[in-house]
């Protein structure tokens, strides 16, 4: 998959669930992300897309996770975290995600390779 933001491109792996098989079916997608925390972009998507959260303790730059059933939601820094996720994928090179992605809401655009 790649993820468009701006002029930079970063390519991400899809993790081998039911999610990602979800949301590969919705693509192409361009999504205004709404800032968090300092720490995520996230998106609220119109439909629920299957759940298997699991605690994940260290969220890494580059993550992409679904928050509760509809919640999409890319990390651009690495952080310890109580709440639950399910895991989609992740970037495989984050190297200069955060200053992509900046400091208020951004536009991304996720498509199939």
């Amino acid at each position: 998959m790649k993820i468009k933001i701006g002029s930079d491109t970063f390519t991400a792996i899809l993790y081998e669930n039911k999610t990602a098989e979800a949301l590969k079916a919705m693509m192409p997608l361009t999504l205004k992300m709404s800032e968090l925390n300092g720490n995520e972009k996230y998106f609220q998507l119109s439909t629920n897309l299957p759940t298997n959260t699991e605690n994940i303790g260290t969220i890494e730059e580059g993550d992409i996770m679904l928050w509760g059933a509809n919640t999409l939601v890319l990390f651009y820094k690495t952080f310890q975290t109580s709440y639950r996720y399910t895991k989609i994928g992740r970037i495989e090179n984050p190297i200069g995600l955060a200053s992509a992605v900046g400091s208020g809401s951004t536009t991304a655009i996720f498509e199939l390779e």
